[in-house]
């Protein structure tokens, strides 16, 4: 699989989302949006009615990350109103393995998320259960934060985690993704990235989303050629 990029709304302008999403379009492989209800970090954005528009008003598929309390009893619905893929976070479920099993079940990819003093060791015995792993680059909550690079360590032993185990399980990053970043990141092992400053920011989103993603894809390849070669 080659690099994916996934703009995050959070940073589009809520006054005119779905037009927002158009810039995109084409550009971008999926459409990155945050739910936080206020509990699990101390924000509040949008939730499972404005999810259902836009899986019915956008082109681009729906990754949905949900920093939220009791995702064992919510995460499933944002997969039946059409999300592509749903990411729970760890520290908040329940029942992880059944939750994976629940969101597959009801037709999207199952994502789970680790903050970043979230210890990795603990979950391998999940992995096989999922279709991503995200790592994340901030504390969970609000958008904009400076990437921590503390976490790259973390996102090497994931993927060594994924390739000592055969798996075909995505790792995704997400916080302070930009420019300066992506190649990190890529290095490192992930291959789907959250951005959204470094999108929303820029003049043109569309051309932002190919530039990271020509930048990581580089990344990518001089890091298995380094491997490899």
């Amino acid at each position: 699989m080659g690099v994916q990029i996934s703009p995050s709304i959070l940073s589009a302008d809520f006054a005119h989302l779905a037009e927002e999403c158009e810039r995109v379009a084409g550009a971008a492989d999926w459409l990155h949006v945050d739910v936080m209800d206020n509990h699990f970090v101390p924000n509040l954005t949008l939730g499972l009615p404005v999810v259902e528009r836009l899986v019915g008003a956008v082109r681009t598929p729906i990754d949905c990350h949900l920093m939220i309390e009791d995702p064992d009893r919510w995460a499933p619905g944002f997969a039946e109103a059409g999300a592509g893929s749903v990411t729970f976070h760890v520290e908040a479920a329940t029942a992880p393995i059944k939750l994976a099993r629940d969101i597959r079940a009801a037709g999207a990819r199952a994502g789970m998320a680790l903050r970043p003093a979230t210890p990795l060791e603990g979950y391998a015995d999940l992995l096989p259960e999922l279709d991503m792993l995200l790592v994340m680059t901030v504390e969970p909550g609000f958008g904009g934060q400076r990437f921590l690079d503390v976490v790259v360590p973390k996102i090497r032993r994931a993927r060594e985690l994924v390739k000592g185990r055969d798996l075909d399980l995505w790792i995704q990053v997400d916080g302070g993704v930009s420019a300066e970043t992506i190649e990190i990141c890529a290095d490192a092992g992930a291959d789907v990235f959250v951005a959204g400053s470094a999108v929303y920011g820029a003049a043109d989103p569309a051309a932002a989303v190919r530039s990271l993603a020509a930048q990581a894809q580089a990344a990518t390849d001089a890091s298995w050629w380094c491997t490899h070669g």
